[in-house]
C-alpha cells in the first residue's frame, strides 16, 4: 500500500539512557543539514525503514489535489526583526491545540469538526515510526489529542480519528514536561522517529527535508512535507515540487507536541498553520 496510512495509529518505544545523546546529536546535525540520520543502534549494521500511509483527500500512490497556498521552496525562519516569543510554562492544556480558523482560507473552518480526548493512543501510523504510542516513545503521561475532521463520522476506540481517512484536516498531540531541556529532548527523538520516511521505495509515499521556524530561543518546529507516490522517482522527495500536507514536530518552552496535517496542503499553507500551532503551543 502506497498511501498514507490513517493519522495517529502509531506507537513509540523508550529509549535507553545511552542513546539519548547519540539521538540529540544526530537531531542537531540533521537541523543543520537538512537530512537527518538515525545511530546505528549496537550489533546492528543498518537503521530504518520504509512507512505507509496517505494525504487527505489525496489518492493513496496517486497524484491527488493541487496543494492548497503553494510557495516554492522550503527552509527556516528566525524571528528577525521582531520580538521574540515567550516561552510556555505550566500544564498544556486543550487551550494550547490548533484550532479550525488556523486552516482558512485553504479550508472553510466552519466545516471543520473537533474532538478531543486525553490519554495516551498512536500520534503517527506509519512504519518508518515504529507504530507506536507516544508513551512507548517517550515512557511520559498521558496527553491531550486533539483530531480535526470535515465529518462527525469517527472510529469507536478514538473520537479525534475519522472513520473515512478522506475525512481527516490534522492531528495534533501536545504534553508538558519538567522543564524546556526535557521538551527539547523529546522533540528531538519524535522528529528522529519520521526520519526513515525520507527515503522510501519509488513510487512510494516520502517525506521531504526539514523546514524549520523559530520564534523565540525555546520556540521551534520542524516540519517535512509528504510528497505522494506519483512524484517519488528516485526514493526521495522530489526538488522544486509541492508537498501535499506533512507532519510537524513542536517545542514551545516546557510543551512539545506532534501536528499531522492530511489536508493536502503547499508549502505556503503549511508554513503558516505550524506557525500558528507553534504560537498556539
Amino acid at each position: 500500500m502506497n498511501g498514507r496510512p490513517a493519522a495517529g495509529r502509531g506507537r513509540v518505544a523508550v529509549r535507553p539512557r545511552s542513546a539519548v545523546a547519540a539521538l540529540v546529536a544526530a537531531a542537531a546535525l540533521g537541523l543543520a543539514t537538512g537530512r537527518f540520520v538515525l545511530p546505528t543502534p549496537p550489533g546492528s549494521t543498518a537503521a530504518g525503514g520504509a512507512s505507509q500511509g496517505a494525504s487527505a483527500p489525496a489518492t493513496p500512490g496517486g497524484s491527488g489535489p493541487t496543494p492548497a497556498s503553494s510557495a516554492a521552496g522550503s527552509g527556516s525562519a528566525s524571528p528577525t526583526g521582531a520580538t521574540a516569543a515567550t516561552a510556555a510554562t505550566g500544564l498544556a492544556t486543550a487551550a494550547n491545540l490548533l484550532d479550525p480558523a488556523a486552516f482558512g482560507p485553504d479550508l472553510d473552518p466552519g466545516r471543520i469538526h473537533v474532538a478531543d480526548r486525553y490519554g495516551d493512543g498512536f500520534y503517527a501510523n506509519a512504519a518508518c515510526t515504529g507504530e507506536k504510542t507516544l508513551t512507548q516513545a517517550l515512557g511520559g503521561p498521558g496527553a491531550h489529542f486533539r483530531g480535526l475532521t470535515t465529518s462527525t463520522r469517527t472510529t469507536p476506540e478514538d473520537p479525534t480519528l475519522a472513520l473515512d481517512h478522506a475525512d481527516q484536516v490534522a492531528r495534533e498531540v501536545v504534553a508538558d514536561t519538567p522543564s524546556p531541556a526535557r521538551a527539547r529532548n523529546f522533540a528531538d527523538r519524535l522528529l528522529l522517529e519520521e526520519v526513515p520516511c525520507q527515503e522510501t521505495p519509488p513510487g512510494h509515499w516520502v517525506y521531504g527535508r526539514p523546514a524549520t521556524l523559530q520564534l523565540g530561543p525555546d520556540v521551534t518546529a520542524s516540519w517535512m512535507g509528504m510528497y505522494q507516490g506519483s512524484l517519488n522517482t528516485e526514493g526521495r522527495a522530489p526538488e522544486g515540487k509541492e508537498p501535499c500536507g506533512g507532519i510537524a514536530v513542536l517545542r514551545n518552552g516546557t510543551h512539545y507536541g506532534v501536528l499531522e496535517v492530511d489536508a493536502c496542503l503547499g508549502t505556503a499553507a503549511m508554513d503558516r498553520v505550524v506557525r500558528a500551532a507553534l504560537s498556539q503551543l
